[in-house]
């Protein structure tokens, strides 16, 4: 749509002073048959539990299992949906007189006023909106609003990303991104959010940390195909872009275009074994995946048997409880640090790697290794797998 780079260049210039800075480094994985068929399980330093022989998965396939998040809002009242038919970036903050002569424009049923900035992922400028989750909900298409998960990151301080810019990006469902000169951004759902040129959602608490531009980013709802663009951009002032989100319904029926389904809304955790391994690297910078998938393969084979060893080791990166009580996360944001979760104990490997500098490679990769089990025979065999991983899904 002709009107997407305009918005982006506002949203730049309104948050000119605002950089994000993450890696997003989607792969695309086409593989034929079993990795690593037939590798044997190594001889352990220390003893642990025994995963049944077989060959080891494919790891685009292996779903982690665990109990499901408890979503904020469940069960609650519905949502009605009420989308957003323009959206307008002012040049700076819209004064309450100007968002009530926006209310009385024609064919206007409700107006909302939220928090913007313009970041970057890895170089690539994004635009970001930051609002209230309760007060947004019904902002977005009803398979948005219906989805708790999805409001329950925003409150977490989580990430919820166009679903688009997911894929366009190469961003990992689960992962962690640094801000520049911020926190750490877990990205905790996708979701088809229906606002062009809008890349993605944060909360009103991330956005202030973050220092993004107050109340220039207006939101107008009202009968599909009728709200003014030209009374919004009157009122809002030189400099303003609007927006027309409801394009579809203005054109022609003979050119209208055939109704595409919505797509689907992604919350909560990676979906399978090989996207977990990834999101969970991005703890430790530097720190390659393969190196926790192998650890994954030798301790468990992925969570196919979590143990209890006969040294006491748990769950499916086989931690004793004590190491587990200092270095052990909440991975998924569902409040608990679950030694048996793969969503909690994946991401507390690559934690407990990281502190012991595994992120700066070479000796430190094998010696933080060396820490996870005390034995040179189990870092030599966990670099082999390692290394057959990298080649297999590269």
């Amino acid at each position: 749509m002709s009107g997407l780079p305009t918005v982006r260049a506002v949203m730049l210039m309104v948050a000119a002073v605002l950089a994000v800075t993450a890696v997003a480094g989607g792969v695309v994985v086409i593989m034929d048959g079993d990795l690593l068929s037939g590798v044997q399980e190594p001889v352990r330093g220390r003893s642990r539990a025994t995963p049944q022989q077989s060959d080891a998965p494919r790891l685009d396939q292996l779903v982690p299992t665990t109990e499901p998040v408890k979503d904020f809002g469940a069960g609650g009242p519905g949502v009605t949906s009420t989308p957003a038919r323009v959206l307008a970036i002012a040049p700076g903050t819209v004064p309450k007189e100007t968002r009530l002569k926006l209310a009385k424009l024609k064919h206007v049923q409700k107006v909302t006023v939220v928090d913007a900035g313009a970041v970057k992922i890895s170089g690539t400028g994004l635009n970001l909106l930051a609002v209230d989750p309760s007060g947004f909900r019904s902002w977005t298409p009803q398979p948005v609003a219906d989805q708790p998960a999805v409001w329950s990151a925003l409150a977490r301080g989580e990430l919820v990303a166009e679903a688009g810019a997911l894929r366009k990006f190469g961003m990992v469902l689960g992962a962690m991104y640094q801000v520049d000169g911020g926190p750490r951004l877990r990205v905790a759902a996708s979701a088809p959010l229906g606002l062009t040129g809008v890349d993605g959602l944060v909360s009103a608490d991330v956005g202030r940390t973050l220092g993004f531009a107050p109340g220039v980013a207006v939101l107008l709802h009202g009968k599909e195909g009728r709200i003014g663009e030209a009374g919004v951009r009157k009122l809002l002032g030189k400099g303003a872009q609007v927006v027309v989100l409801d394009a579809a319904a203005r054109a022609p029926k003979q050119q209208q275009p055939s109704q595409e389904q919505p797509q689907q809304v992604s919350v909560g955790r990676p979906s399978s074994y090989l996207e977990l391994y990834k999101a969970a690297a991005t703890r430790c910078p530097g720190l390659s995946w393969t190196v926790l998938a192998a650890i994954g393969q030798v301790e468990s084979g992925h969570g196919r048997n979590n143990g209890p060893s006969s040294a006491g080791a748990l769950g499916p990166m086989q931690f004793m409880p004590a190491t587990w009580k200092h270095y052990g996360v909440d991975g998924d944001g569902d409040g608990k640090k679950d030694i048996w979760s793969p969503y909690d104990a994946v991401p507390g490997a690559a934690n407990y790697l990281c502190a012991n500098k595994a992120g700066q490679g070479g000796e430190r990769l094998r010696k933080a290794i060396w820490f996870y089990n005390h034995s040179w025979d189990y870092v030599n065999k966990v670099m082999s797998i390692a290394d057959a991983y990298a080649k297999t899904y590269a």
